[in-house]
């Protein structure tokens, strides 16, 4: 068996790819068949993280445009991460899989808090860690803390999932049959072109730091 080209990596999942067809909530099967994806990966020796986002589930923006505080909105969307992300946890450890969930905001009750250390520790000894609730803070996307954990962990790439979308275009290719596919990007080029791969922030970060990133459906 050929050896891994990444030894550690984080998978950020979209929350609408936890919806299936309904397109909201939360898709028990649907999870459950990505769990199974995440646990053949792992059984190859990868160390994974995940972060997943929570747009099954609520989006902060478009309620903050209705009318809600953004501050108060975002945070929900955090309290949505962290849904996915037990729901996640428990279909991987029924399929035998050691999996943490930790969370940038303290939840003791449900999952422990993000200490990087404990995160590493626990990588080394190949369980998956899952980051619940973003960084603690609003205004920040999951984009963002996928980039965040990832340096943090010293991650050797992000792997991000797009829903429908199996790369990076210049246009939505779901609604523009002309859109041109790249096969290959530097994060300047992403920013200049105001790409739509992952928000300005998550962008820089990773730029900065150097974390190769790899674009699928």
């Amino acid at each position: 068996m050929a050896e891994p080209k990444y030894k550690r990596v984080l998978i950020k999942l979209s929350g609408e790819a936890l919806a299936g067809e309904k397109g909201v909530g939360i898709d028990l099967p649907t999870v459950q068949a990505i769990a199974k994806e995440i646990a053949e990966v792992a059984d190859s020796g990868i160390q994974i993280a995940l972060v997943i986002g929570g747009g099954n589930l609520w989006r902060g923006e478009p309620a903050a445009e209705a009318g809600m505080d953004r501050v108060q909105a975002d945070y929900t969307g955090m309290l949505g991460t962290t849904m996915n992300a037990l729901v996640m946890a428990d279909s991987l450890k029924q399929l035998g899989v050691d999996t943490r969930v930790q969370t940038a905001i303290d939840m003791k009750s449900v999952a422990e808090p993000y200490i990087r250390g404990r995160a590493l520790r626990h990588l080394e000894k190949e369980r998956i860690v899952i980051f619940g609730a973003g960084i603690g803070s609003p205004y920040f996307s999951t984009d963002t803390t996928a980039a965040l954990r990832a340096a943090e962990i010293n991650a050797d790439a992000i792997l991000m999932a797009k829903n429908g979308v199996d790369g990076v275009y210049n246009d939505d290719p779901r609604y523009n049959p002309k859109a041109t596919k790249y096969d290959e990007l530097t994060y300047l080029e992403v920013l200049n072109q105001g790409l739509q791969v992952m928000d300005s922030t998550a962008a820089s970060l990773c730029m900065d730091n150097d974390i190769e990133l790899l674009v699928f459906n």
